[in-house]
């Protein structure tokens, strides 16, 4: 079993075990989260080192959750569950693992001699800002760790409880580049909350974004993924470009939903249960590759760098590439240079 070595020491009564693991660790649920079950382990590490074949723009990664509350349809993140040894389906949503000892681990790790302030990105995998933060509170304690080790900081979230740490994050960027980012790709609610029925609402985004920029930052927003046939209408668009503007938005990046993991089956079965029209033409569009094409993506492509320009929001390809940074106003309306630059 993955758990070895992970696992609390004592279990609480009234709580079943772990998977396969009965009475051993620690499972928790609470009336707040309901159908929820939090499985909390103790990890042996807390930075992750990505391949050198990876062709993420960084290095190093920190995941203090694994599952993730939001129930995103198309998450490729779903594929590592099963490794776990849950499913990449409604075990995903429901079966949180909590890395209770995350902080203490990672500041033992920074205080090595061998790190050097690397950049650090949180969100690459699961949501670190998802409903669990708000019971077991481990965000604060890690950007305090990497900004007191000297570490860049990367966010990418759906989740409006990044507002809470926003005074932190302003403070560690007096001292390390801060880079966040706000995933949202659509405004229209009702299929917001059918593909993911656990995110924050588009309008609760939109206002996160808004703090961001009001708290000196340059935020960037995910537009990811671009739903074929469901989201990428030129009116879709420009409605949500013209609004991610208004919230203050700074740069973007757009990228149409791939299918390329165990993830597909998950989302083709969302997709044959609400919109069955749709499958054959994702099969065709996808082929066997779970990869759109050139030509939609050179369509994508046509209808929104128009927007891009025309709503004054820089293109960024690479998400995590530095954008330049630009001023904002304060509350009397003077000028004043943002302080972090982002990486």
């Amino acid at each position: 079993m993955r758990w070895d070595g992970q696992l609390l020491g004592e279990s609480r009564s009234g709580v079943r075990g772990l998977p396969g693991l009965e009475g051993a660790g620690r499972t928790v649920t609470a009336p707040e989260f309901d159908g929820i079950t939090f499985h909390e382990v103790l990890c042996k590490s807390a930075l992750n080192k990505l391949p050198e074949s990876s062709a993420m723009p960084f290095t190093w990664t920190v995941n203090p959750y694994r599952g993730c509350t939001h129930a995103c349809t198309y998450c490729f993140a779903r594929s590592s569950h099963e490794y776990l040894e849950f499913d990449a389906g409604g075990d995903f949503d429901t079966q949180i693992v909590v890395k209770t000892n995350l902080v203490p681990v990672l500041r033992k790790e920074l205080r090595r001699a061998s790190w050097r302030g690397e950049p650090v990105a949180l969100g690459t995998n699961t949501d670190p800002y998802q409903r669990a933060e708000g019971r077991y509170r481990l965000m604060p304690g890690v950007i305090g760790a990497l900004a007191g080790a000297g570490s860049p900081i990367s966010i990418l979230t759906k989740g409006t409880l990044l507002r809470r740490d926003l005074p932190l994050l302003a403070t560690a960027a007096t001292t390390v580049p801060v880079h966040l980012s706000v995933s949202l790709a659509l405004l229209d609610p009702q299929l917001q909350q059918s593909l993911e029925p656990g995110a924050p609402k588009p309008a609760a985004r939109l206002e996160l974004i808004r703090a961001i920029a009001d708290a000196g930052f340059a935020p960037h927003v995910m537009v990811a993924p671009v739903v074929p046939y469901l989201t990428d209408d030129a009116a879709s668009l420009r409605a949500l470009f013209e609004a991610l503007a208004q919230a203050g938005a700074a740069t973007a990046s757009v990228m149409a939903l791939n299918l390329t993991g165990r993830y597909r089956d998950w989302f083709l079965s969302w997709l044959a249960e609400n919109h069955p029209m749709l499958v054959r033409r994702y099969r065709q569009l996808y082929g066997s590759t779970g990869r759109v094409g050139a030509d939609y993506r050179a369509h994508l492509r046509g209808r929104v760098d128009p927007l891009l320009q025309e709503y004054g929001l820089i293109r960024r390809d690479d998400p995590y590439a530095a954008p330049a940074p630009r001023p904002r106003r304060t509350a009397t309306g003077t000028a004043v240079e943002l302080q972090s630059a982002l990486f």
